[in-house]
């Protein structure tokens, strides 16, 4: 049996690294759009099979994220739609990211465990906390043996990762070094568990703002495989994701970049000033946006 991760480290061999960010606000979208639904949470859901339905069409990504914070803004209807969402990335045929950072021990850590990992918000892989201990892995660690895949945060892409990730412990260490420590032992671990496997199914985040900090981490954990936040709106450059490309690999996630290309069109603002902007022209340009930057980040890789 293959787990997630190494399922995803071959969708994004086989269609490239870029993973598809549904960080969807309403504010994205446009009156013209929004007044054919009865809620804004019906037209959250509406956009995002819009960009689901590109991203199958073009081949153009290997996963989704789902953060699921825009969706918990939204109250139980907003729920709904993120659990909905998760079922349209998977009869797309897409694995699912949840980006979900949970983190907490014991009895509690298990059960977020169960909540993302089974039932109605059920995912393929979700983001994990380490920063209230090590012990807080445990649950999660147990599901990867039955196929699940996490990633640890380890160097995040803001710019207060400083106030502790960079913080030096007394043996001289950085925390981010003691955690990336823990991910390599982890890492070894899984490999007796899944020998036939090229990845472990416990991953890493890691952001691609800083080049040195994202080049010391690639070689630092050679067998890990990446979720790399940062790329597009939030200023990460495509040759510094390409860096973070190497060895196991990882994808590299793009939100606003793709939901949000329509603004950067003078076509659609135009449209969307005389209220009359579709679903179909945020489709066309979020599809234009995804293929782009695949493509901006294959040349990248193949130029190292």
């Amino acid at each position: 049996m293959k787990h997630n991760m190494q399922i995803l480290q071959e969708a994004a061999q086989k269609n490239g690294p870029l993973c598809i960010g549904l960080d969807t606000s309403p504010d994205y979208i446009p009156h013209s759009v929004l007044k054919n639904y009865s809620s804004a949470q019906d037209a959250v859901f509406a956009y995002n099979k819009e960009i689901i339905s590109r991203a199958k069409k073009t081949q153009s990504a290997c996963c989704f994220k789902i953060q699921i914070a825009y969706y918990e803004a939204m109250g139980l209807s907003g729920m709904e739609v993120y659990a909905k969402t998760l079922k349209e990335v998977k009869d797309a045929g897409f694995i699912r990211i949840s980006d979900v950072k949970r983190g907490d021990i014991a009895a509690t850590a298990k059960a977020y465990a169960d909540a993302h990992f089974s039932g109605d918000f059920e995912s393929d892989i979700i983001t994990i906390n380490p920063y209230m201990g090590f012990d807080s892995l445990e649950p999660f660690l147990s599901y990867c043996k039955n196929g699940k895949g996490i990633f640890v945060l380890l160097r995040t892409s803001n710019p207060g990762m400083e106030d502790i990730e960079n913080q030096l412990l007394q043996n001289g260490k950085t925390v981010l070094s003691r955690v990336g420590e823990k991910l390599n032992s982890l890492s070894d671990d899984f490999k007796n568990f899944y020998p036939e496997q090229t990845c472990s199914p416990v991953g890493a985040v890691v952001g691609c703002t800083q080049e040195n900090d994202a080049l010391t981490l690639r070689q630092n954990h050679k067998s890990v495989f990446f979720l790399i936040p940062g790329y597009g709106a939030q200023g990460g450059d495509a040759k510094i994701a390409a860096r973070l490309l190497q060895e196991a690999g990882g994808t590299v996630n793009s939100s606003r970049g793709i939901l949000c290309a329509w603004k950067k069109s003078p076509e659609c603002l135009k449209k969307s000033e005389n209220d009359n902007l579709t679903l179909e022209d945020i489709g066309d340009a979020a599809e234009k946006a995804m293929l782009n930057a695949k493509q901006e980040l294959l040349k990248a890789k193949e130029q190292i």
